[in-house]
């Protein structure tokens, strides 16, 4: 359900978790373990800056190669 309208430089939540191949759970989760940020929307419909969410998948690739 992506009816906002997000502001440049964000992505949704369904967005974040297509990136880093994860589920929307897996997105709550980090989250609440302080890996990643909200920066705006809702509470039903957070964003995550675009630029946090692509160090994070760098990240999390360089771990699965190594």
């Amino acid at each position: 359900m992506e009816s906002q309208i997000i502001r440049p430089g964000h992505l949704t939540a369904h967005q974040t978790a297509a990136i880093l191949g994860i589920t929307l759970d897996g997105v709550r989760q980090l989250v609440c373990r302080g890996k990643l940020v909200r920066s705006g929307g809702t509470v039903g419909q957070p964003w995550y800056a675009a630029a946090d969410v692509a160090a994070l998948a760098t990240k999390r690739s360089a771990r699965q190669v190594a």
